[in-house]
């Protein structure tokens, strides 16, 4: 909590009621009751407006993405004082595992519809879902939205019907739920193990992670008659064997489907068969990798296997289709692949198509923009000029060399960019004393060199090219530091080499006073096994 009780507090009791809502309107409302609450009757009465109490959020989000619990005197003032004072409001709440039973306890939600658990581990999954406790009557009178994060940290004693047996419980005891999102570290396990105990006829909206396509058509196979909006994020692509296919989805308005790894032969045999029954569909959203067709996924083949038969209102894509070529000379060109959707309806659509002759293989990559991924895979020297704030994760992949140049448009066009990673073993060629322009990645914090020519190491290390900001983690073998490093001697890497976390280094080499001293922030390990 940043603000001064004494100070603060007392200059903004003197600012009329309009500029004082404007101003805590935009402050985290736990932060607003914690620090507000009984200071006087003027801020009791402007902090029980519905703004800052009808969706709670009564945990932490960590650096990584992951949750953790508020501090405990927070915890103890929500439970015995503010939640007793505001329950009547609150209509969403999402808390965590270890305050989850204090907060939902301490008194009545008579308005709650909405509740969100977050690192709900499995065996408290199983304890609040199956067994008859306190919680029961929240869970089956009130809730009618759900989000649920189920996690394990010890994946060697997972059952194989952990998460088909937690998702069936699920939806036994929510029996007035309309929206679910079901997030789950057990995700590549089968989601209908035990399917025929599955099912909801009051299911509005699903959002889920599976393993398989085959659980993505149990989803439509009647046991949710009811869906109407479905997001589903599937690990892989197999033939189900047996399942429905083709039974019409007219209840079906807005799908959305992900599986970010490459698959053979799945577009024509199974995902244009399954969003032909969508016969009512107004939203598709597509995001997959295809590999072996016959030919390149481009605006003709959407136009004709999609657009035409969905009459669709809304239609955003992100489709990566790879294939192997010999020595053919109609090689479908990036032009005549960007002509392909002048028909569509997208304000911007962005085709990327890039040959590698050494492995006699190409990629085309079109997507609707704005691009919308976490991740940009396969990012060549062919990159469009364009703005992906959406993107922390970059893959670079040539045969190609990558030139300063090239760097300083990674910079631009991937701002926020976390993880990346460069698959090059092409020397730049580009290598001219004159000054370059010092570049920066405010965010990045690891970088994979494992599999990069030295001079993408160089191009990170020196000092008078790349300026990292804050320490990082950074992949590279130690015979590549040795090297450009001038064996740990050479000035113009030093500062960058001090931003380094951790290095691994043969068993049988000293930890010298130079290696110390070149490194002397980094965190330094004997290697597990050889690193190339």
């Amino acid at each position: 909590m940043n603000l001064n009780m004494n100070g603060s507090s007392a200059m903004l009791d003197d600012l009329p009621d309009e500029i004082l809502l404007l101003i805590l309107k935009n402050l985290d409302n736990i932060e607003v009751l914690y620090l507000f609450f009984d200071f006087n009757q003027r801020f009791n009465k402007l902090i029980h407006d519905s703004i800052f109490i009808k969706l709670l959020t009564m945990i932490r989000y960590l650096p990584d993405k992951s949750y953790d619990r508020l501090d405990d005197q927070i915890v103890r003032k929500f439970s015995s004082k503010i939640l007793p004072s505001i329950h009547h409001g609150i209509e969403w709440l999402d808390v965590e595992s270890l305050s989850m039973e204090n907060i939902l306890l301490c008194t009545n939600y008579p308005n709650l519809c909405g509740l969100g658990l977050y690192n709900i581990e499995k065996n408290i999954a199983l304890r609040i879902f199956t067994d008859k406790n306190s919680l029961t009557h929240i869970f089956q009178d009130k809730i009618s939205s759900l989000v649920i994060d189920i996690v394990h940290h010890d994946y060697r004693h997972i059952k194989d019907d952990t998460h088909s047996i937690i998702f069936a419980y699920i939806l036994t005891l929510f029996s007035k739920l309309k929206y679910l999102d079901y997030r789950s570290d057990y995700w590549r396990q089968r989601l209908f193990q035990i399917s025929s105990t599955i099912s909801s006829s009051s299911l509005l909206e699903l959002h889920v992670k599976m393993d398989e396509f085959t659980d993505c058509l149990h989803i439509f196979d009647g046991r949710f008659e009811s869906l109407e909006k479905v997001s589903v994020y599937i690990h892989r692509m197999n033939s189900p064997i047996g399942i429905d296919n083709r039974t019409k989805l007219p209840k079906l308005k807005r799908f959305s489907f992900f599986c970010d790894r490459p698959t053979t032969h799945a577009y024509n045999e199974l995902i244009i068969p399954f969003l032909h029954r969508m016969i009512n569909l107004e939203e598709l959203d597509l995001h997959f990798v295809i590999c072996g067709e016959n030919r390149f996924i481009d605006g003709y083949n959407l136009k004709y296997n999609i657009i035409d038969l969905l009459k669709l209102n809304k239609f955003l894509f992100n489709i990566r289709s790879c294939r192997w070529f010999n020595d053919q000379v109609d090689l479908i060109s990036n032009e005549d692949c960007q002509q392909s959707f002048n028909t569509f309806k997208n304000k911007k659509i962005i085709s990327c198509i890039i040959y590698f002759p050494n492995r006699k293989y190409g990629e085309c990559h079109v997507y609707s923009y704005p691009y919308r991924a976490k991740s940009y895979e396969v990012v060549t020297n062919n990159l469009p000029n364009e703005f992906f704030p959406s993107v922390r994760e970059v893959c670079l992949y040539d045969e190609r060399p990558f030139e300063h140049e090239f760097f300083m448009k990674i910079a631009k066009s991937f701002p926020f960019m976390e993880e990346l990673s460069i698959y090059n073993d092409e020397p730049q060629k580009k290598k001219s004393s004159e000054e370059l322009s010092i570049i920066q990645y405010p965010y990045l914090n690891t970088i994979d060199l494992l599999q990069a020519n030295d001079d993408y190491v160089e191009q990170f290390l020196l000092d008078t090219r790349t300026c990292l900001l804050k320490p990082l983690k950074v992949m590279v073998s130690f015979s590549t530091l040795k090297r450009i490093t001038h064996n740990f001697t050479r000035n113009a890497t030093r500062a960058n080499c001090g931003k380094i976390l951790s290095i691994f280094i043969p068993r049988n080499i000293s930890i010298s006073k130079e290696l110390k001293d070149y490194f002397p922030y980094t965190e330094i390990n004997f290697e597990l096994m050889k690193i190339y």
